[in-house]
Order: structure tokens, then C-alpha cells, then sequence
């Protein structure tokens, strides 16, 4: 059987005593999700790249730990949205409280814009706490706990942001029902 053909957790087997070539297939098996991720929770491209690389670098190191508990997609996520933590506080560019420019969250979408739903755009209109708990929460698979921890945030905190993050897409995502029967009816 080809290196190919293998389930993440042989590969991770592999590449627990040396082989290179079997932690290159989960790289290109997993690199792109693991850069959306780290995309959706604020980085540009190239510190996506960046983080990502340093991520893969560390699960490298420590692929003995990974023992197939969970999928590996989820395990190399956290490891890059600790990396993306870091660097941001590193670069101490949080601005917790003050939201992001983007789309204006209330303004009207036009019938075809409203057929389309775009994730990224919608995240970019969160606050920068809002969207990092919610990325690390939905997209790396954190528990609250540990996105408290990996933000350095109270848990109570971390929840409500993710409840005002999950509140604000839901608006933005889910039509409102019967919203243009109501406005030809009084328009």
C-alpha cells in the first residue's frame, strides 16, 4: 500500500519513528484547512503561511503524543490557533473591545448578495475576541476551557464571546423569514 492510501493515524505512526515522507503526506492532507482556520480567526495570507508552518513544525516534534484519540485535523488546528495566539499577543495587536472593518452589519444585502453566504466575511465583522473564541471554539474544536486558557481569558468571558459571536453570524447568515412579504405589505 502507498503512503497515500494510509489513515492519518498510521501515518502519524510513521512519522513518530522518523519518516519524513509519511508526516509530508499529512501536511498536504491537512495544510489548507489549517490555514482557512487560522485565515478566519484574523491572519493575513502570509502569517496564515506562517503559523501554519511553524504548527506543522511542532507537530512534528511532538507527534508521539498525537495517538489517534482524536482525528489529527483537530489536534494540528489547536497546535496552530496557540501559534496564531501567540504571535497576535507577541505583536500586541489585540484590541479586545473594538470591532473590525467590514461590511456594516445592518445595512440591507441585495437580493442576489443575500444568496450567497460567505463565512469569512461574515467573521470579519465580528470583534477581534469574538471571532478568535468562535474560530478556536468551531474551527480548531476547543472547549471553552481551553479557548479561556489559550486566550488568557476568563471562561465566562470566552462564552459570552461566543455567544455574541454565534448571535451576530446567525443575523448575518440566516435570512430573516417572511422579511420581504412583510415589507411589500406595508411599502
Amino acid at each position: 500500500m502507498t503512503i497515500n492510501g494510509l489513515h492519518d493515524v498510521e501515518l502519524a505512526a510513521l512519522s513518530a519513528v522518523g519518516d519524513r515522507k509519511a508526516y509530508g503526506e499529512l501536511v498536504r492532507r491537512h495544510s489548507r484547512a489549517v490555514r482557512g482556520l487560522l485565515r478566519r480567526m484574523g491572519a493575513d495570507p502570509a502569517a496564515a503561511d506562517d503559523a501554519a508552518q511553524d504548527a506543522f513544525l511542532t507537530g512534528f516534534e511532538q507527534i508521539a503524543d498525537f495517538r489517534g484519540a482524536g482525528a489529527f485535523a483537530g489536534w494540528i488546528k489547536k497546535i496552530a490557533a496557540r501559534h496564531y495566539l501567540r504571535r497576535i499577543k507577541r505583536d500586541a495587536r489585540m484590541s479586545w473591545g473594538e470591532a473590525v472593518d467590514g461590511p456594516d452589519q445592518d445595512a440591507v444585502q441585495e437580493p442576489q448578495a443575500a444568496a450567497y453566504i460567505d463565512l469569512d466575511d461574515a467573521l470579519r465583522t465580528l470583534s477581534e475576541a469574538e471571532r478568535l473564541s468562535v474560530s478556536l471554539c468551531y474551527g480548531a474544536d476547543l472547549s471553552h476551557a481551553e479557548a479561556a486558557e489559550a486566550l488568557n481569558l476568563p471562561l465566562g468571558t470566552v462564552k459570552s464571546h461566543v455567544k455574541r459571536g454565534l448571535d451576530k453570524l446567525r443575523a448575518r447568515l440566516v435570512p430573516p423569514s417572511g422579511s420581504d412579504e412583510r415589507r411589500q405589505e406595508h411599502g
